[in-house]
This record gives structure tokens, sequence and C-alpha cells, in this order.
């Protein structure tokens, strides 16, 4: 993926900053600074959890910002926050529809009507003889 997703909202950013704040970071870039096998771990870790969180070793304040631009054009994710040595990405991942319909929890079926609802719980509130 080389395009930029789209820009998240405010509320979306609170949110997502709220969620990384438990989080340790997952990938160090330090004196060789933004590698293709650097730009791959990124990638894996982006697919395997959506949100993760960067820090940076040894590189100076005016090249950070340059190169969280530069991962997020790369890699297509979006830039949630950038506190000192700490970077924090998000990139959804698209979702199978198909795995996640066999994952979810089945779901008993509503009473048609108020009837069947009384006797069904009438049936669950008798006593066994």
């Amino acid at each position: 993926m080389t395009e930029n997703s789209t820009p998240l909202s405010p509320a979306q950013r609170r949110s997502l900053r709220a969620a990384a704040h438990h989080l340790n970071p997952v990938v160090s870039i330090s004196q060789k600074g933004l590698t293709p096998s650097v730009l791959a771990e990124i990638d894996r870790c982006l697919k395997a959890h959506e949100l993760i969180k960067l820090r940076l070793y040894g590189i100076e304040r005016e090249n950070r910002e340059a190169l969280f631009t530069e991962i997020c054009t790369a890699l297509g994710c979006a830039e949630v926050q950038h506190i000192g040595n700490l970077l924090v990405l998000w990139r959804e991942n698209p979702k199978d529809l198909a795995a996640e319909l066999a994952l979810a929890p089945r779901r008993k079926a509503a009473p048609a009507t108020k009837k069947q609802a009384a006797a069904r719980s009438e049936a669950r509130n008798r006593k066994p003889r």
C-alpha cells in the first residue's frame, strides 16, 4: 500500500492516542535510519496490530518529523502522535468478512411475540419436580 490514507478526525486521533498509551514500542529506529528491513518490520507490525508505537534513538529533532512523514507515505498509515522519541502509527487492516462472520458469536433468536417470551420465561422459572 503506497497511497496515503485519509487523515484522522480529532476524535479518532484522541481515541487512538488513548489506546496506544499502554503500548510498548515494537520497532526501534537508530543509527542506520529507515532501511528497507525496518520499513518491512513496521509493515508487519501494522498488519498484526493496526496500532503501533516506534522508538527513535539518536535521530535529531528536525529529522524526526520528516522520518514520520516518510514512514506514513511509504506504508499508507496515519500519524497518530509524535512525542519526543516516540511515534504512534495506525493503519486499518482490511477485514475478511467471511472470517469475521465465522467467528461471530451465535445469538438466540428473539421471541416473535410477548406470549412466546412469557412462556419461555415461565418455563425457565419452573421448579423441577
